[in-house]
């Protein structure tokens, strides 16, 4: 079985600070670090370390090397990824406060250049036994979604960065809605809480996580692990990249559950994004520190 991930890539430019800034305010950073990021290669990351074959749809510049060495190095294929010569490779520049709490500005760069012929020829393997991976950051969400619907695959769409317009054009085809308590409050405000999908999996932070299971009208919860958080960037894309990884193994939702919680907990004990993954074995051996 293959999660695929039609996903973005950013390089993240990340600058650590007293506090966030307030309107007008300009700050000195204590600190400056570049890493690997994106909702899309975060995932791709945190899904092949969990152990999952995983391939990567997306596209960057010609340039940046050092981003497809990373993602190689955790594991992903990035024989579906694109590089093209006059678009720059999406970006972040995030900030992050000293009780780890971010914010974030975006630059989608080649993540919108994605091209139909290169989705096409990636997802044709694609079969009932794959998931597809989405978020809302690059272009050609309805296509490959459609694909993948039609191919029989399970759809997992992270509604990030929220819109309801690019929600509605992709959900006849998606399985499950991934979403944060934010995004699911605005979701149930235009919707309502009868969606068309098999679940919903919601991550609460630091109140932890559920999955709605709306076909059996059952819900499951998973609080989180007590961790001296350093940086939450990432955390929410850790979490759906462990659950898709343990619905491809065939794990039940609450061992999913369990497991992707576990991993967003050794992640936000570390700096970064993609870079700060956990590898299976770690999260196996907090999981049973915990226990």
């Amino acid at each position: 079985m293959t999660i695929y991930n039609l996903g973005s890539i950013n390089i993240d430019h990340i600058y650590r600070l007293d506090h966030l800034p307030r309107a007008g305010e300009t700050l000195a950073s204590r600190n400056y670090g570049l890493g690997l990021g994106g909702k899309g290669a975060n995932q791709s990351v945190a899904a092949a370390r969990a152990g999952s074959r995983t391939v990567h749809l997306g596209a960057m510049s010609q340039g940046d090397d050092w981003v497809i060495e990373r993602l190689r190095g955790a594991g992903v294929d990035t024989s579906g990824i694109a590089r093209m010569a006059e678009v720059p490779t999406g970006h972040a520049i995030i900030l992050v406060d000293e009780d780890g709490e971010n914010s974030i500005i975006l630059h989608g760069g080649a993540n919108h250049a994605i091209e139909r012929s290169q989705l096409d020829r990636t997802l044709s393997t694609i079969t009932s036994d794959d998931i597809l991976l989405m978020q809302n950051e690059t272009a050609l969400q309805y296509e490959a979604a459609r694909r993948a619907h039609e191919a029989g695959a399970k759809v997992i769409y992270s509604a990030a960065p929220f819109s309801i317009e690019a929600l509605e054009a992709v959900i006849a085809q998606v399985s499950i809605i991934a979403l944060n308590t934010i995004e699911a409050r605005d979701l149930f405000e235009k919707l309502g809480e009868d969606l068309p999908v098999e679940g919903l999996l919601i991550t609460h932070g630091a109140e932890g996580a559920e999955y709605r299971d709306l076909r059996a009208g059952k819900t499951y919860r998973q609080s989180a692990f007590k961790v001296v958080a350093v940086d939450t960037t990432g955390a929410g894309d850790c979490f759906a990249g462990w659950f898709a990884a343990g619905l491809d193994r065939g794990e039940d939702y609450p061992t999913a559950l369990r497991h992707a919680a576990a991993a967003a907990a050794v992640q936000v004990t570390r700096k970064g994004a993609g870079d700060a993954m956990p590898e299976r074995g770690e999260v196996m051996a907090f999981l049973q520190a915990q226990s």
